[in-house]
């Protein structure tokens, strides 16, 4: 948690001394995509689906010039696999990310796609429930997210959004069999969605 908050803390200083000299914007994109590559360690009768798809939305603000922060959220159903005996209806992983941008000056990229990277850390919430109440999950782990993309408008308002992460619990599992270490709970996600500037 202190590491949270000194990660807040210092992309709060870079955005304002950024945003003393450049102009930003509010960009509110609605996405949806697919989850890949996931791997977790909760409870190990349980697995994941490999491919799964999701929902979500984030808040940028992004200036003129490199830097910009964002909140994210995203909501993957039945992220872990079902079962030929117990349905699993509660099956699901939520992310809320908070996130620093570093991007290409609107100067060099003008109305083209504009690339970015981003990187922070939030929460993974990982869910599981069935009729008979066997192996439940209901675990709240702290997790941090790195990836990139790139946001382009077709006009003043409106654009498009696309955006490749990994997303991931900063605690992990020992596996005694092995004496390797893995992470509690891992995926990627790519995701496009409509880009609605303000």
């Amino acid at each position: 948690m202190k590491a949270l908050v000194r990660a807040a803390a210092l992309a709060g200083a870079c955005l304002g001394a950024s945003g003393a000299t450049a102009e930003a914007d509010i960009i509110f994109t609605p996405f949806a995509g697919k989850t890949f590559a996931a791997q977790h360690t909760l409870v190990t009768s349980i697995p994941v689906d490999k491919q799964t798809w999701l929902v979500g939305a984030s808040a940028t603000w992004l200036t003129d010039n490199i830097l910009g922060a964002e909140l994210d959220f995203g909501y993957a159903p039945r992220f872990f696999a079902s079962d030929q005996l117990l349905d699993r209806p509660g099956s699901n992983v939520v992310s809320l990310t908070g996130n620093v941008l570093l991007t290409v000056p609107l100067s060099v990229t003008r109305d083209s796609l504009r690339p970015y990277i981003s990187g922070g850390l939030g929460m993974l919430h990982a869910g599981v429930s069935d009729a008979v109440r066997i192996n439940e999950i209901d675990s709240n782990l702290v997790a941090f997210s790195v990836g990139g993309g790139a946001i382009g408008f077709v006009n003043r308002r409106a654009g498009v959004r696309f955006d490749l992460r990994h997303i991931r619990t900063t605690s992990r599992a020992l596996d005694n069999a092995t004496l390797l270490t893995e992470p509690r709970l891992g995926f990627w996600r790519a995701t496009v969605g409509v880009a609605i500037r303000y």
